[in-house]
């Protein structure tokens, strides 16, 4: 829940030093966003419990158009490229923006293979335990202690 790995390492939606949490709104668009290298590894799949505030949609066009990116470059998988040469990808500069006017999170289609139309993502870069991005782990047997 703390958002390091991403922050450490920035994400297709969050620049390095950011730090930011990548969620699916489903536990099969999750067990494909963590399994987009080849053999399914050893997978430990969490639910949450959010009420969050203030999230981009990247299905309305119309919005993303108004911030100035369409589809196509949301869905571009050069970012990581982008992100070596230039230090910040497309992406990642449309995520500070967004932070930057108050958005907590954004919400995305999938990019893993074989996705459906209903396989979405939510990337947050702010949340907490209360208030206007709350995010609860679920665990109520204590299994992850």
């Amino acid at each position: 829940m703390s958002g390091r790995g991403a922050e450490f390492y920035g994400g297709r939606f969050n620049p390095k030093s950011v730090p930011a949490l990548y969620a699916s709104t489903s536990v099969l668009t999750a067990l494909r966003e963590a399994n987009q290298v080849g053999d399914l590894q050893p997978t430990t799949l969490v639910c949450y419990r959010a009420r969050i505030e203030m999230v981009f949609d990247t299905g309305d066009a119309e919005a993303l158009g108004a911030a100035g990116l369409d589809e196509a470059a949301v869905a571009d998988p050069s970012w990581r490229d982008q992100m070596r040469t230039t230090g910040e990808a497309r992406t990642q500069h449309f995520a500070r923006k967004l932070i930057a006017a108050g958005y907590n999170g954004l919400l995305v289609r999938s990019f893993a293979k074989g996705p459906g139309s209903n396989d979405r993502n939510l990337v947050l870069w702010k949340w907490a335990e209360v208030g206007s991005a709350s995010l609860e782990l679920i665990d109520d047997e204590d299994r992850l202690r």
